[in-house]
């Protein structure tokens, strides 16, 4: 099973150097509504550390996207490394992903990433993310590799606004 823990994308920074894609801040709402939060304490319920981690790896995999030009279908976290845990998330709370891009390659991707609850540090990380397409594997999933691109542009187009879409695939590459 797989969760869509970013809601909405704040701000997207680019720069000249590289990458050229920087800096992305990231939320999750999180509500009591979510399914996982009736195994995980259910009288104290609170967001499981490794979907805090996976926050911000779905965060920084916006960033290759972008600067690959949605080259690749497989975003997916190979490191993470100093993970530090500081506060509980609850429901009706909100945590806010900064992430910052130390190097973005071809298979490799190298992030610091912070999350926040208000203005207190909730976890911290650096992840090495790898990237890839099915179809690099299996030849015939080319036509898998399509789909899931378009799926995330989709979702990218919800989290951000369509105007971020259409900026992020016209821009060269």
């Amino acid at each position: 099973m797989k969760f869509c823990l970013v809601d909405k994308i704040n701000s997207i920074e680019t720069s000249e150097d590289a990458p050229r894609h920087q800096r992305i801040v990231t939320v999750k709402a999180l509500s009591l509504a979510e399914e996982y939060l009736a195994d995980h304490f259910p009288a104290f319920p609170v967001l499981p550390g490794v979907l805090m981690l996976e926050a911000m790896v779905q965060s920084a995999a916006w960033l290759v996207r972008l600067e690959q030009n949605w080259a690749r279908s497989m975003v997916v976290l190979g490191e993470a490394r100093n993970v530090r845990y500081a506060s509980f998330v609850r429901p009706g709370q909100m945590l806010r992903c900064e992430v910052t891009a130390k190097s973005i390659g071809d298979d490799i991707s190298k992030f610091q990433a912070t999350a926040m609850i208000d203005e207190a540090q909730a976890v911290s990380a650096r992840l090495a993310l790898r990237s890839f397409n099915l179809r690099d594997r299996q030849g015939y999933l080319a036509e898998a590799d399509e789909r899931i691109v378009a799926d995330l542009r989709e979702r990218f187009k919800l989290a951000r606004g369509p105007e971020a879409l259409t900026a992020a695939s016209t821009a060269p590459g």
